[in-house]
């Protein structure tokens, strides 16, 4: 069975713009909203900690001291938090933790966003 590109293009352009026009909140609704950092220092950079999924991303923030800025459990499985360096040494040290990345800004095609 063969499918005309001429039909498929608008079915596809249909669905792409019906995904595109879902809100976030409906996509992310049972992720906790932001819990704001206790007191963070200018000094203390922001992190991206991924963990294995049978892991709590929670609780392995807990057991460095971090207080998680979001938790991410439906794309990624892990939290963002300011940490200090001794922070991201012991979450490194962890084998919960798959990664450890300083927050930072993306670019695509030269344009940073």
């Amino acid at each position: 069975m063969r499918i005309r590109l001429s039909r498929a293009l608008p079915v596809a352009a249909a669905v792409l713009a019906a995904v595109a026009a879902r809100p976030v909140a409906a996509a992310t609704a049972d992720v906790p909203g932001p819990v704001p950092p206790a007191a963070p220092t200018a000094d203390h950079a922001t992190y991206i900690v991924t963990v294995r999924g049978d892991a709590d991303p929670a609780e392995v923030a807990e057991r460095v001291g971090a207080t998680p800025v979001h938790v991410y459990r439906t794309v990624l499985h892990g939290f963002s938090a300011r940490l200090s360096p001794d922070q991201v040494e012991a979450l490194r040290a962890m084998p919960d933790v798959v990664t450890v990345e300083e927050d930072s800004g993306a670019t695509g095609f030269g344009t940073a966003f």
